[in-house]
């Protein structure tokens, strides 16, 4: 077998998934949002010397890594001043009205839904300033708040 021909053979389906990777000022309350507020689970974790400095979180099909800004060494930088502007993660959810119940009964400041793109959606925000959209399917009109929809 050439090289070209190496270089030519696919594996189907070898992409199995995308995980967001969040660089975070304070891994400890970022933990804690993620899994007493929004319900997710520590699945995998990274403490060398007893300090957590990377983990992977889980709820039901979904996953999210947080590591902590390096503040010495040589792989240190400083935080950014607004790293989760510009990044929406967009959930894909069965029920996202029953999500901003859950969130909202936790305390959580979940935007109240509204339809957009034929999905409810509810924003929210994690410590950082990073943007999670939770998002379900509807056939409810376009631009329809949660306030104002009468099942």
């Amino acid at each position: 077998m050439t090289s070209t021909a190496k270089l030519e053979t696919k594996i189907a389906n070898n992409i199995e998934l995308t995980v967001p990777f969040f660089c975070v000022r304070n891994i400890e309350i970022s933990v804690r949002f993620y899994t007493e507020d929004l319900g997710f689970q520590v699945k995998k974790q990274w403490a060398p010397e007893g300090k957590l400095r990377w983990c992977w979180l889980e709820r039901d099909s979904a996953a999210i890594m947080l590591q902590e800004f390096a503040t010495e060494g040589h792989d240190s930088r400083p935080p950014l001043n607004n790293p989760g502007e510009g990044v929406s993660i967009c959930f894909q959810c069965k029920d996202a009205l029953a999500l901003h119940r859950e969130f909202t009964s936790r305390g959580i400041q979940a935007r109240e839904p509204q339809v957009g793109n034929n999905m409810w959606v509810t924003v929210v925000k994690d410590p950082d300033g990073y943007t999670l959209d939770f998002e379900s399917a509807t056939d409810v009109p376009e631009d329809t708040k949660l306030s104002e929809w009468n099942p």
